[in-house]
């Protein structure tokens, strides 16, 4: 697949991985993990920002805990006619992007949010658009979490940085070491908590 076909597979997504999908199963562990990486470095005003938010499962439990100024991206429209029936507290109070993080990151400012966290999301970053994790890192004034699919040990490429599993989806994982990743665009990962399928993250804007 190439980008344009990723991008596609994602904005056209019905069914499994779907916003209905999602919002059936409401907030997890994950939801709770990130509430609190959050709780540790930000007020209850500063500017989030998730990455493919979907139909807002994590973002409506941090809404739920007080945090009030609540951002997403996601690049199937449908995530927010979903949103808007199954956490339409979050629908009103935040703000929201129907679009493929390639195009919207082209509009933040550098540090235009204190946080932003993706969660399963950048995995499906095609190569071809891996100049989008600079201004993503440019565009938090403070914390970025990632909390994604890593691959098992050998899975990334040690020359090339990157591993792709194309055979259990119908779609490509493409697994990367987001501490490579990031660290290169100038933060410093504070944090680290390898769960069984996914790797957490935390970094910071570097002094």
């Amino acid at each position: 697949m190439n980008a344009n076909d990723v991008r596609r597979a994602w904005a056209d997504r019905s069914g499994e991985f779907s916003p209905e999908y999602y919002a059936y199963y409401g907030p997890n562990d994950t939801s709770e993990a990130i509430r609190r990486v959050l709780d540790d470095h930000l007020d209850p005003t500063d500017a989030v920002l998730e990455l493919g938010c979907g139909p807002g499962r994590h973002l409506s439990h941090l809404h739920d805990h007080g945090f009030e100024n609540l951002h997403g991206i996601d690049i199937n429209e449908e995530s927010f006619a979903v949103m808007e029936e199954a956490y339409p507290d979050l629908y009103d109070a935040g703000t929201f992007y129907a679009d493929a993080i390639e195009t919207a990151v082209e509009r933040f400012d550098d540090g235009e949010f204190d946080a932003i966290y993706s969660v399963e999301t950048l995995q499906h970053i095609h190569p071809d658009d891996e100049w989008v994790f600079a201004p993503l890192a440019r565009a938090t004034s403070d914390v970025l979490v990632t909390i994604e699919n890593e691959g098992e040990d050998g899975a990334i490429h040690p020359q090339t940085g990157i591993g792709v599993n194309d055979t259990e989806y119908d779609f490509p994982l493409y697994y990367r070491d987001w501490n490579d990743v990031f660290t290169q665009c100038g933060l410093t990962e504070i944090a680290t908590d390898r769960a069984k399928k996914d790797t957490i993250r935390v970094f910071r804007q570097s002094a």
